[in-house]
């Protein structure tokens, strides 16, 4: 009989070589091709991105073996994915576009992370990458908070025997960091490519003190400001060189600084109307004894031209922001009529009542209280009349507040606005079944509201009211250039409207 030895050494050598050739493989069987280790090729091993908003995890994973899963983990950002490939597809894929997008929450109080991308081939093998995720990215352009609107005109005006010269304020944010500005005005080599650093800070203010040409010409000016990424805003307009120029536009300033001027919404300064050449009319409500106005052309600065009483001769008005001082308006709660020309240099000023003040809805209807027709139809179904801001239909009403001393005079509590957003809004009677136009009012813009007229379609009218109207159903679109607490006001005698900050 032949007798059988086990020889252990041959059996192990015998396995080892045998599970050389068939390679790892999973529980599945996939065969190994080249038996390496899943490559990675991402886009960005760091991201820079910021609070509220969603990041992408974005590359190219290889392997030709098969890849079986991608995992991806960040224990500080409460991230653990797994994407099981062979479950999405039936079948390991050689190659994967991956994007992941994943939103940082708005109260993340950290300031950068890591995130570890783990790639796991058929075989078991695994490679891993790891991207760094910071909250200092840069998404907003600068923000011009004072600055010549954009299109605009500004005036260098001709003075016997002095040199046509005017300040120019300008103020400008960015949520990260500014770089610098760039003034251009087109023809004068002075201000050809004049650039102010503005050294890395959030915001940051300059003064350009400019000289002109002493002839009649209009010169077009840019200016344009930089982040420290490349992101840029630019201010286009023209400064004229004039000696009396007769303004499309005026406004009444009952603020004391530029800051004031440029931290509403709209509605400061207030449009007064422009009556006749070189001629404007004023109307507005004083509520406080001694309030102190100016006039002005342009909207963002009391320079270059601030129209206000000459300390020289006190019936004369001077258009120099350096000698101007404020008329005063001595009585409260009553309305003023205040009318300028600026050609002569002169104005006048005259007071009406609260009571003279007339409305565009008649005179029975009155606010908070049950007078309203509430089907137009003649019937007895009444609703309280009220009115407010609206951005979709009657029955969405914030309703105003009336002031308890101008019935004129409306308003709403402050509310906080996000800095970007734009608004979208009129002015109706709050209604319950979504019937329009007892009253309403439009803006005479959308992106910078400055008259509010009574809708001509509206139901109720009253025949003596001689402010404004208008035909167009126009919707008031404001954009928020600043985070912060606004509160609105409303005069429905004089059809104007403000969103201003408050403390």
């Amino acid at each position: 009989m032949k007798k059988h030895f086990f020889n252990a050494t041959l059996f192990w050598a015998f396995l080892s070589l045998a599970l050389w050739t068939t390679g790892c493989s999973d529980d599945d069987g996939y065969p190994d091709v080249d038996g390496q280790a899943p490559s990675i090729a991402l886009t960005a091993d760091h991201i820079q991105t910021a609070t509220g908003r969603t990041f992408t995890l974005a590359g190219t994973i290889t392997d030709a073996d098969g890849i079986s899963t991608i995992q991806l983990q960040c224990a500080d950002l409460n991230l653990n994915k797994t994407i099981d490939l062979i479950e999405i597809y039936d079948k390991p894929l050689e190659i994967y576009e991956l994007s992941y997008d994943f939103k940082i929450q708005a109260n993340e109080i950290g300031e950068q992370f890591t995130v570890k991308v783990t790639v796991t081939d058929v075989g078991g093998r695994t490679v891993s990458q790891d991207v760094r995720v910071t909250l200092d990215g840069d998404f907003e352009n600068p923000v011009f908070a004072i600055a010549p609107a954009n299109g605009s005109m500004v005036t260098a005006l001709l003075r016997e025997g002095e040199t046509p010269k005017f300040t120019m304020n300008i103020s400008v944010t960015d949520d990260r960091a500014l770089d610098y500005l760039m003034l251009n005005i087109e023809g004068i080599e002075e201000y050809t490519n004049l650039k102010v650093d503005a050294d890395g800070s959030k915001a940051f203010e300059h003064a350009f003190e400019i000289t002109m040409p002493a002839e009649k010409k209009d010169y077009p000016m840019t200016i344009t400001v930089y982040d420290k990424t490349g992101k840029s805003s630019t201010v286009e307009c023209t400064v004229s060189v004039t000696d009396v120029q007769d303004f499309e536009k005026m406004y009444l300033a009952d603020v004391a600084t530029e800051a004031e001027l440029n931290s509403d919404v709209f509605g400061v300064p207030m449009r007064i109307d422009h009556v006749g050449e070189y001629q404007y009319q004023a109307l507005y409500y004083c509520q406080k004894a001694n309030t102190e106005i100016f006039f002005l052309p342009q909207k963002t600065s009391f320079s270059p031209i601030c129209y206000g009483i000459d300390p020289a001769d006190e019936t004369m008005l001077t258009d120099n922001p350096a000698l101007a001082k404020p008329i005063v308006l001595t009585e409260a709660n009553v309305y003023y009529k205040i009318n300028i020309n600026i050609l002569q240099k002169t104005y006048e000023i005259e007071t009406y009542s609260l009571e003279d003040a007339t409305d565009p809805w008649p005179a029975n209807m009155v606010y908070g209280l049950p007078t309203m027709d509430k089907w137009n139809d003649g019937g007895s179904t009444m609703m309280d009349f009220t009115f407010g801001m609206t951005s979709s239909n009657p029955t969405e009403v914030v309703s105003f507040k009336q002031d308890a001393t101008n019935p004129h005079l409306f308003y709403n509590e402050p509310v906080t606005l996000t800095g970007g957003e734009s608004m979208n809004f009129i002015i109706h009677n709050y209604h319950t079944d979504q019937w329009w136009n007892f009253v309403r009012w439009c803006s005479d813009t959308s992106e910078d509201p400055e008259i509010f007229g009574y809708y001509t379609g509206s139901t109720f009218k009253n025949e003596k009211y001689t402010g404004p109207t208008t035909t167009q159903d126009v919707w008031s679109k404001p954009r928020v250039t600043t985070t912060g607490s606004y509160q609105f006001w409303f005069d429905s005698h004089l059809g104007r409207a403000k969103l201003v900050r408050v403390n």
